[in-house]
């Protein structure tokens, strides 16, 4: 009995160790998240590589034009904290607060002109989509990526150097 119950112990801790081995260690994909401050960034220029409506279809007018992607550029003007829209018809700026994690953007100023299709909708989806939660985190290639959520939509952009 003394046997019996030592090889049933001994098939306990096998398969056990087994299925440990087995387990999955978390992903090296699983993004890392930071706190968002000014400093953070503004140590970037951030290109959007993606944007996708709650439904997953992508928000097509903020990638007409390839060549010029949409570009957040945050920086200090006489001491306020200031987004520019970069490739956008006008010239579109907001002032913007980070403060406990927490990105605040003032409103929108642009200028007027009457810019043809796509680029009147280009510069309408870039002030819909700015409005939402930001967040950063670190992808599997431990590069910066700034994320802004909000109801209708999610925006990827990736950091270039400025």
């Amino acid at each position: 009995m003394k046997h019996m119950t030592k090889l049933m112990l001994a098939g306990v801790f096998t398969v056990g160790a087994l299925a440990a081995g087995c387990q999955s260690a978390p992903s090296a994909a699983t993004p890392v998240t930071q706190t968002v401050t000014s400093s953070a960034l503004q140590a970037y220029n951030w290109q959007l590589i993606d944007a996708k409506r709650n439904d997953g279809s992508k928000v097509t007018q903020l990638f007409f034009d390839p060549a010029k992607p949409l570009i957040l550029n945050f920086m200090t003007v006489d001491s306020n904290n200031r987004v520019a829209f970069l490739n956008t018809c006008n010239k579109m700026s907001a002032n913007y607060s980070a403060a406990a994690g927490n990105v605040q953007l003032g409103n929108i100023i642009s200028t007027r002109m009457a810019c043809p299709e796509p680029q009147a909708s280009f510069d309408a989806a870039v002030s819909a989509m700015a409005q939402g939660k930001f967040s950063l985190s670190k992808d599997a290639s431990n590069l910066p990526v700034l994320t802004i959520t909000n109801a209708n939509q999610v925006a990827h952009f990736k950091a270039i150097s400025k």
